[in-house]
């Protein structure tokens, strides 16, 4: 048993890699796996002391064990079965497939990234480039309910103003599409609690996933955040939504659960990014957004160059609006043919009476339709505006204290644009940046028509007073 053993150098390497390997899995692993657990606990324990909306621990639940339940879950077991007796194709090969969807949607939330990256990222490149204002608070959350933040989609923008605000009240978890797939990006935002979706798949089986990850994340108290008109607007409208994941939720309601509280969100900006793209794209009838990668570095690049000179300046205001909240529980006691359209036209209706009315959207429909106009002209317009809006009860005191206030931030902003030309004592518009001024001037005027058609009508009312 003493005598020594010869064994070639390779062996003795190889040997000694099992070795090693064998201990890191069996001791050491765990024990750092179990001290970090502890610190992350520690430091969402923490977090939740702070936040209205604690995160919740299905929202903390491995991504592995998640995807397990999603991919064995006994509505997704249903769909497989009927989609196997309606194709011929075998169950375990449409399980698989389902395994697939589910990797696919399920996120991989970091409280350390959300937090101490992408929260403080959020903040400085919000406050760097807009000069940001909350319009109203959102009123205090109920406990014992799911709270989904239902907002307007008018720039990529609205992604990083959101999460910035939403910072200190709680995490949210977002629906995104097939553009976010890109590496590392995917990375960041399945790490932030975002959830890829196929927006144009008619897959029944991928549907049932989807529809069951919304449904699972909405009974566990997960806070979301959804754009339900599926798209950047180009128009300068809200338009009309899209039900799924609106749908998906409302059929996964019950009397005996948790409560859903959806929270109308209202973004308007002086200056969007990419309003040029969009009004182009309306122009074709088309939502195809022809943007070259040079021409967003060459955009990049001149805003790098003018901080660096210190003749950067903000792009105006980035305002955000939170209008009632709507009670599922009190949509689901009024009588209606269809609870999901009934839903999303409320909701679409009270995003609209809470749009905060900016200085550059109010001067814009005051220039709309008009040829050469005087700065007094133009100011008697905007004054005219400003007192019908607050006639129909229009948030209009973003827009300055006074009309005088709102010429003062909005021209120079149009006029380094070259959107306005400034001769002889009269402001006019150049005829190449029409479609923008009706872009912008938009989100004013459908305040009016929304007053006008009394959005939601008899059905509105009626939830209005059960909320």
């Amino acid at each position: 048993m003493t005598q020594p053993v010869t064994l070639p150098l390779w062996l003795v390497v190889l040997i000694l890699a099992f070795a090693t390997v064998s201990f890191l899995s069996h001791f050491l692993f765990p024990s750092v796996r179990w001290f970090l657990r502890r610190r992350m606990q520690r430091a969402v324990d923490r977090l939740n002391r702070r936040l209205e909306h604690p995160i919740q621990p299905f929202k903390l639940m491995a991504r592995h064990d998640m995807i397990v339940r999603l991919t064995h879950d006994a509505q997704v077991a249903e769909a497989i079965a009927a989609e196997s007796a309606r194709t011929g194709v075998p169950a375990t090969v449409l399980l698989e497939r389902a395994r697939r969807y589910a990797r696919e949607i399920v996120p991989a939330f970091s409280a350390t990234v959300y937090f101490g990256l992408a929260a403080r990222v959020a903040k400085w490149l919000a406050r760097s480039v807009y000069r940001v204002r909350v319009a109203s608070a959102p009123a205090p959350a109920d406990p014992g309910t799911t709270t989904v933040y239902v907002m307007n989609h008018r720039s990529n923008m609205d992604y990083v103003l959101v999460t910035w605000l939403s910072s200190d009240r709680a995490t949210l978890s977002y629906a995104v599409g097939e553009w976010a797939r890109i590496w590392p990006l995917s990375w960041l935002i399945r790490a932030c609690g975002a959830y890829f979706i196929r927006r144009r798949s008619n897959d029944p089986l991928y549907r049932r996933v989807l529809a069951r990850y919304v449904q699972l994340a909405t009974s566990e108290g997960v806070t979301q955040a959804i754009f339900p008109e599926g798209g950047l607007s180009l128009d300068g409208r809200v338009g009309a939504p899209r039900l799924g994941i609106l749908s998906y939720i409302v059929e996964g309601w019950s009397a005996d659960g948790p409560d859903v509280v959806f929270v109308p969100v209202s973004i308007a900006y002086d200056r969007i990014l990419e309003d040029q793209v969009l009004t182009r794209a309306h122009a074709r009838g088309e939502r195809r957004f022809r943007t070259s990668f040079w021409g967003a570095v060459r955009f990049v690049a001149r805003q790098v160059r003018r901080v660096l000179t210190g003749r950067f300046q903000k792009f105006g205001t980035a305002a955000v609006s939170f209008g009632p909240p709507l009670r599922l529980g009190n949509l689901m006691q009024v009588a209606t043919d269809d609870p999901v359209a009934a839903l999303g036209e409320e909701l679409m209706r009270r995003i609209v009476r809470a749009m905060p009315v900016l200085a550059v959207p109010l001067v814009c429909a005051a220039l709309q339709g008009q040829g050469k106009l005087s700065r007094a002209e133009l100011l008697d317009r905007v004054q005219d505006l400003m007192k019908r809006l607050q006639e129909i009860g229009a948030p209009t005191d973003l827009a300055g204290r006074s009309a005088d206030d709102a010429l003062e931030a909005a021209l120079p902003i149009l006029a380094r644009r070259r959107v306005l030309r400034e001769t002889g004592g009269h402001i006019e518009v150049a005829r190449s940046f029409l479609p923008l001024i009706d872009f912008y001037a938009a989100s004013v005027l459908q305040h009016f028509s929304a007053s006008a058609e009394e959005c939601g009508g008899v059905l509105g009312n009626k939830i209005s007073k059960t909320t």
